[in-house]
């Protein structure tokens, strides 16, 4: 690049740059931020970050994950409860003043995501919002021109999947969903030894997830002043205030939304997100999806938390391969071929009705049949699968070398959808055909009208139709 040539920030990291984040672009910066915060990495060449969505998870793995990384640098929060944005807004300035030994005050905050797609300084955007918001807010960033790093699962309905794939895509921003066993040595190498015949033919593949419990009935609350609750409902319809609804409104232990279908479709996706993708993966079908899905579960017939329970539902794929996925299945994917079989799980971890916990009795995260077929090498002229030591990591490296990560948006979708028919069979208790190029049911018309939700029009997806 010629050195009298103008680029901004925006032409630099945008998806159809050239450059490499050791090129130097001027831009404004806080003056009471020293240079010494950012060690080589000068504030012209980091890629500016805002975290949408300050909650549990975004202050345990996302945010904290990303602020790791020389090459970023989260310049903002968002988040409809101010409370939980001011407490993002102070954990990112120690961070980065821990890692200086300099005062830091360099983080801005925003409660409207929107504003935040206005802001050009903005080179990306982590959304880790409840499921409800994922697409919504994922579309509006990618035609800002922000790259992604989103949350499992993808979306709420496959309609709004279908769309946001078709956007992102069209956006050519950089998309990384949060499935992050992609980027753990043990599914990476599951999947190459099941693609590579190490057990032979694939048969079966069982996906064990936890279920989650039921609760009371909650009582109508006031609005805490901090939060924006119409805004929190989204897309969704309006219902009464009640803080196991939403999130704590002291501290950030597990939040009430994950266990009402309101805002999501509870452990099918939240955790079959991640094994259903583990087991595309394995299986070569991450582009498309089952052919025949039947099942059952059992739902709460009280209380405020109302998603699915006690499971199991099975579906059959193009290539013959019966997929079965239960709460009564260890946690984990197993691969049943014609020679053996081999089980990966995240290993010394177990799944409860909360959240999954270290396991005191220690689990392999992965073992087969034969031990010989875990100790096996892949050759050269054998497939290999990319590899990602770290799962922020990698989509950061990605940004920079405008290539995509491990886990690109129609990956995502595929995942997230097949997830999402599952749940529609445990609705309807009965078998339906799926179409996965069409991505419809076959003369299925009840099936076909659970594809979307009704959406309140003041956050209707409609105006990403024709993007």
């Amino acid at each position: 690049m010629k050195k009298n040539k103008q680029v901004s920030r925006r032409e630099f990291l945008g998806t159809s740059a050239k450059a490499t984040l050791g090129t130097a672009i001027a831009f404004s910066f806080p003056s009471i931020v020293p240079a010494s915060v950012f060690g080589k990495y000068a504030p012209s060449n980091r890629i500016n970050i805002c975290a949408i969505g300050t909650g549990r998870i975004s202050r345990i793995h996302d945010m904290a994950s990303v602020l790791k990384y020389d090459t970023a640098r989260i310049m903002a929060v968002c988040d409809l409860d101010s409370n939980r944005a001011e407490d993002a807004k102070k954990l990112v300035n120690e961070s980065y003043s821990k890692q200086s030994g300099q005062p830091y005050d360099g983080v801005r905050v925003y409660h409207d995501y929107r504003e935040v797609m206005l802001n050009k300084d903005v080179d990306a955007v982590i959304i880790s919002t409840p499921d409800h918001w994922h697409s919504l807010i994922g579309m509006a960033a990618a035609t800002a021109g922000k790259h992604i790093y989103m949350q499992k699962p993808a979306s709420l309905t496959i309609e709004e999947g279908r769309l946001l794939s078709n956007v992102v895509r069209k956006s050519g921003v950089i998309f990384q969903i949060g499935s992050q066993q992609r980027s753990m040595d043990q599914f990476r190498y599951a999947a190459e030894l099941v693609r590579n015949g190490r057990i032979g033919q694939v048969k079966t593949v069982y996906v064990g997830l936890p279920g989650d419990p039921s609760g009371e009935e909650e009582p109508q609350m006031p609005v805490p002043s901090n939060l924006n609750y119409d805004m929190w409902l989204g897309s969704t319809p309006s219902i009464y205030y009640t803080e196991k609804r939403v999130h704590p409104q002291v501290g950030y232990d597990r939040p009430g939304w994950l266990r009402c279908e309101q805002f999501g479709a509870g452990m099918i996706t939240g955790w079959g997100a991640h094994h259903v993708d583990s087991a595309h993966w394995g299986m070569n079908t991450e582009q498309g999806g089952p052919i025949e899905v039947w099942g059952h579960a059992d739902f709460p017939k009280k209380g405020l938390w109302d998603v699915h329970g006690i499971f199991r539902t099975e579906a059959l794929y193009s290539n013959g391969v019966h997929m079965v996925i239960s709460n009564e299945i260890p946690n984990g994917v197993k691969f049943e071929g014609t020679d053996g079989w081999i089980f990966v799980t995240r290993g010394n971890y177990q799944a409860t009705g909360s959240d999954p916990v270290p396991d005191a009795n220690g689990v392999k995260a992965l073992e087969a049949s034969d031990p010989k077929i875990i100790h096996s090498v892949i050759g050269p002229n054998e497939i290999h699968l990319p590899v990602s030591k770290e799962h922020h990591g990698n989509w950061l490296e990605s940004i920079a070398a405008n290539k995509q990560p491990i886990a690109p948006v129609e990956t995502a979708h595929r995942a997230c959808s097949a997830c999402l028919i599952h749940h529609i069979v445990m609705k309807l208790n009965r078998k339906v055909y799926w179409d996965p190029v069409k991505e419809q049911f076959k003369n299925d018309a009840e099936a076909n009208a659970m594809l979307s939700r009704p959406q309140r029009a003041a956050y209707s997806m409609d105006k990403y139709r024709n993007v």
